[in-house]
């Protein structure tokens, strides 16, 4: 686990080994999404790139519970 530090301007560095086990690209844009006090961000990639993306992915727990009337 590599730790990150928050600048002044709010901005983070993505360690090197998470930039390249991911081919992360200078410009790539991400999206933030906050869950249960955790931030994810995650590549925005063109659709064709994410065949098998989530091959053996845990689906446990990742749609929130909503209240049944």
């Amino acid at each position: 686990m590599e730790e990150v530090k928050i600048s002044t301007k709010y901005q983070v560095v993505i360690p090197k080994e998470v930039r390249r086990s991911l081919n992360l690209q200078p410009g790539q844009k991400m999206v933030a999404i906050v869950k249960d006090g955790v931030i994810h961000l995650i590549p925005n990639k063109e659709i064709t790139e994410l065949k098998g993306f989530l091959k053996g992915i845990n689906v446990e727990n990742i749609r929130e519970e909503k209240e049944r009337f």
